[in-house]
């Protein structure tokens, strides 16, 4: 919502929402900007939460984006070079630059200058890598021990340094799975209707064309990173080049892809929320109230009174009525424990990962292949050995599955 435009795509509240209550941080960066970056949405917010503060007024941080709250909430950042002006260049940074390499050679590096971040990081996990490499090089200091330097401050933990606001409070609104899900379908049809379709096709004319004709398109950086346009992408540069029926099918492919990503969007917010914030070790973790919001018709009781009451109590000093959430911790959990997968020639890092990979089908079905193999071989070893079987010179041997 930080962009310019596209309201639509980018969900933003409407002027009447707008209106009632002022908001912060929309429509201020330019679309074609496409190092926007966590780093400098906190530079740019942090100063606005002061300046709420300091005028009696509460300031309320609205996800989304788990991963830029949790940027204003503890000290987990990391400040690089000083950019040359205060608004992000339209060029690409050295992040994006360093991307651009192989992740083999990439990886290679990062072990060259840091060999214990190399050791945490995925090889193919090429944003993470580009970004401790580029840490490196605009502090001359490895990430890895920047991130103890946090980690060891009075109230730092295992995910980073110390909570910033120690009088907050996290409200997070969660609702049954096929409640969220239906949702989230009628959302996009509401945002088809709401002219969706003009509003990227315009956006592509204007912005995206000449970078698909050229082939330079990325979609991993900045606006064309947001859910909604890759997903219309074969819709977009196919249209007038194609038949109506041809057209129709991609149309309704593109909205299909895009309720399928935003669902799996939303589980993953989901997942931040438990494993970031619930889950969160150190002594400095607000506490999370849980909404239930699966039925719109009790919005009053069930979001809007306790919210009310909750924030009340913070204010006056006194304890909610309510409860926060808990969840306990897997003490033993280790989050970059290195396994690798022979079976499927992978490579997992974390102990939540690796179970999960075991479960999965892709492993699961190498698992079976194996195992018929290693069948076959033992039932050939034993035909070969009993004197009283026959083979033929062409069935000598049994085919590998």
């Amino acid at each position: 919502q930080v962009y310019k435009g596209l309201d639509i795509i980018t969900n933003k509240v409407s002027p009447q929402e707008q209106h009632l209550c002022r908001h912060h941080m929309i429509s201020f960066v330019d679309p074609l900007v496409s190092n926007y970056t966590v780093v400098d949405f906190r530079d740019k917010a942090v100063p606005l939460i002061s300046y709420i503060f300091a005028r009696d007024k509460i300031p309320i941080v609205v996800g989304g984006t788990n991963y830029y709250i949790e940027s204003l909430l503890w000290k987990v950042l990391i400040n690089t070079k000083e950019k040359p002006s205060s608004a992000p260049r339209l060029g690409s940074d050295r992040k994006v630059e360093l991307e651009q390499l192989d992740s083999a050679e990439l990886h290679q590096r990062l072990s060259q200058v840091d060999p214990e971040m190399a050791a945490k990081l995925h090889p193919h996990d090429k944003r993470k890598v580009a970004r401790s490499l580029q840490v490196f090089e605009e502090t001359g200091i490895p990430h890895s021990e920047i991130l103890h330097q946090q980690q060891e401050e009075e109230g730092g933990g295992p995910l980073g340094g110390p909570l910033k606001y120690p009088h907050s409070c996290i409200l997070w609104l969660h609702a049954d799975q096929a409640a969220l899900d239906a949702r989230l379908e009628k959302r996009v049809d509401d945002m088809v209707a709401a002219g969706l379709l003009e509003e990227l096709r315009d956006f592509h004319r204007r912005y995206n064309q000449e970078r698909v004709a050229e082939n330079r398109q990325d979609y991993q950086h900045g606006i064309f990173q947001s859910i909604g346009f890759k997903e219309f992408h074969e819709y977009l540069v196919s249209e007038g080049k194609c038949s109506p029926e041809t057209s129709a099918l991609l149309l309704e492919k593109g909205i299909q892809a895009l309720k399928q990503v935003t669902k799996r969007y939303a589980r993953r917010q989901n997942k931040w929320v438990r494993n970031r914030f619930l889950k969160r070790p150190g002594p400095n973790v607000p506490p999370v109230y849980g909404l239930e919001v699966s039925d719109l018709q009790r919005w009053e009781e069930d979001v809007l009174k306790p919210a009310l009451e909750i924030v009340e109590s913070f204010i006056q000093g006194r304890e909610p009525p309510a409860e926060p959430l808990r969840m306990e911790q897997d003490e033993k959990e280790n989050k970059r424990s290195r396994r690798v997968c022979e079976l499927c020639d992978r490579l997992i890092i974390g102990d939540r990962e690796w179970a999960a990979h075991t479960r999965s089908k892709s492993h699961l079905h190498h698992l079976k292949k194996r195992r018929k193999l290693e069948a076959s071989s033992h039932a050939g070893g034993t035909m070969g050995d009993s004197g009283d079987t026959e083979t033929s010179d062409e069935d000598g041997s049994l085919p590998l599955p």
